[in-house]
């Protein structure tokens, strides 16, 4: 119900016809100033996204004492993803390169995301997973990066397990997993355990797949150039459920 509509009925209650067209008119400016503070909040998200992921990135990278050739390559695999022009992938690079230098404050980066972000769990997860993709991008996670990562999500109310199940979501297309592992990680990547009734999987997976929708995240301050990475989680959730399904067998 638009706010023009509202204010209206309730001058109307209160003064008639008059009072309903002045009610109107202040409905229609309140609706502009709701709008502009909506769009306003969804920029600062948009921006800060941005910029708390490469700075973020750079410092995760080089948790484990060095930046790999990997690293650096999924690090410019996520540009080249966010599709950013030439003036935006020099920001992120000088983004990265902060996040790299020593004494950055990597807790009080997080923190600036999560203020302007607030508790959207799916938007904090996705940033999560961008983190965990790039330093997982040369096959292995350090235990000084999961540390990090752990850090990194107990500082946007995540909990350790979150970074657990993402890991897992990761190594969900894994061709040289042995089934047992490919099982493993498919219950893990939906926080699950085989123990998991046919009911509870199905449950979980809607629930998963309605929550990390592209258009649900853009709408909380996903910026739209994320938009891809957003897809790719739905697929290896996707994927994770489909392993489930093929071995219980159920439709």
């Amino acid at each position: 119900m638009s706010l023009m509509f509202v204010f209206g009925l309730i001058g109307l209650s209160i003064a008639g016809l008059r009072g309903m067209l002045i009610g109107a008119a202040l409905g229609y400016v309140a609706g502009l100033v709701t709008h502009k503070v909506v769009v306003g909040n969804l920029a600062s998200v948009q921006s800060q996204f941005l910029e708390s992921t490469f700075t973020v990135m750079g410092a995760l990278s080089k948790a484990d004492g060095a930046v790999s050739r990997d690293e650096i390559a999924a690090a410019e695999s996520v540009f080249a993803k966010l599709n950013l022009s030439d003036e935006q992938r020099r920001s992120a690079m000088a983004a990265f390169s902060r996040g790299k230098a020593p004494g950055f404050d990597l807790d009080g980066e997080v923190r600036r995301f999560h203020a302007v972000a607030g508790n959207y769990r799916p938007l904090l997860l996705m940033f999560l997973q961008i983190q965990c993709a790039v330093v997982a991008a040369d096959g292995v996670v350090h235990p000084a990066e999961h540390q990090m990562l752990i850090r990194v999500a107990r500082l946007l109310g995540l909990s350790d397990a979150d970074v657990d199940q993402l890991e897992a979501l990761l190594r969900t297309d894994r061709p040289s997993a042995s089934p047992q592992q490919s099982m493993d990680d498919a219950y893990a990547a939906l926080g699950l355990t085989a123990s998991a009734t046919d009911a509870q999987i199905k449950q979980t997976y809607r629930r998963l797949m309605s929550q990390n929708h592209p258009d649900k995240l853009a709408g909380k301050g996903l910026p739209e150039n994320m938009r891809q990475m957003a897809e790719e989680r739905t697929r290896e959730i996707s994927i994770a459920y489909a392993t489930i399904k093929e071995a219980r067998g159920f439709t």
